[in-house]
């Protein structure tokens, strides 16, 4: 960290790997329910990133990661035909040692020193580290956060049983205009602390409030970690989209983050579950161990 540079570094975690159908992944014409229920093939285990940031305003984390409590608590998830559903659209597997503390742990920081976690969105595999977070302030799009008070929940993916828990403190952000050409053709978003090395901007698609994190750093590439909005940006690159979603929304957030990716010269992109991710976040720090 620096005078000019309000972040000392970056880095990600992973709690556990998921293996999901090639559906899943996209891109696909089926129907989603037709290929959750008859698809016979997994991909080969992902892994499920978070991202830390340490920024001179506070350890920020961007998404949680999954609950080990999914892998050992049989209640974790809703019964009957939702409960079915879930156990079809994705496969964990967690350690003890795949947490979110023992994560932090191993980059030297203590799960209290968390100041701030940001939701890309609220699926399981995202919020997975919240009952661990009640020292830290909780950022979620304010239409992600309506989404979860519409009806049947539980049926769209979200579990409030595993979110809206009472010790944590949440704050519900709304894109209002940026005064940045840099960052066109985002014209809205959230400036996190005001100095424009952390924005989220909004990417709907793979739920009503999907948010990606762009992080800017004097002489280093620009990273955009994008959620669930790919699976594998080299799909995304080429604006091929996952098989859950609303597509028109998927759509037109590809091409946003595609025309990014073309005004910010060596932009990286980071997926939640890309197993090239943490290779391209590593090799964008440190530039000079490609040579």
């Amino acid at each position: 960290m620096t005078a000019h540079d309000p972040i000392a570094d970056v880095s990600v975690i992973s709690t556990g790997t998921v293996a999901i159908h090639p559906e899943h992944v996209g891109p696909t014409r089926k129907n989603l329910y037709f290929w959750l229920f008859t698809s016979r093939r997994w991909t080969a285990p992902l892994p499920v990133n978070a991202y830390v940031i340490e920024h001179r305003d506070g350890l920020v984390l961007f998404d949680t990661g999954q609950d080990r409590a999914s892998v050992t608590d049989p209640h974790y998830f809703p019964g009957g035909l939702n409960g079915l559903v879930y156990s079809r659209l994705a496969r964990f597997d967690i350690g003890p040692d795949e947490t979110l503390t023992a994560g932090l742990r191993g980059l030297g920081h203590a799960i209290g020193d968390v100041r701030t976690a940001v939701l890309s969105h609220l699926h399981q595999d995202h919020i997975g580290g919240l009952p661990e977070l009640g020292g830290a302030e909780i950022i979620t799009s304010r239409q992600e956060w309506d989404s979860l008070r519409r009806p049947m929940p539980e049926a769209r993916g979200l579990m409030p049983g595993h979110i809206d828990l009472p010790h944590l403190r949440w704050r519900h952000v709304e894109p209002e205009g940026l005064a940045d050409p840099a960052i066109a053709p985002f014209g809205h978003g959230h400036d996190l602390f005001g100095d424009g090395s952390l924005v989220l901007l909004p990417t709907p698609g793979h739920t009503p409030g999907s948010l990606s994190l762009l992080v800017r750093r004097p002489g280093l590439p620009p990273l955009l970690m994008v959620g669930d909005l790919t699976y594998d940006d080299r799909l995304l690159a080429g604006g091929r989209l996952p098989g859950v979603g609303d597509r028109r929304q998927m759509r037109t957030a590809a091409q946003k983050v595609n025309e990014l990716r073309a005004n910010l010269p060596g932009m990286v992109v980071l997926p939640a579950h890309d197993p090239g991710a943490a290779a391209r976040l590593a090799a964008a720090l440190h530039p000079e161990s490609r040579s």
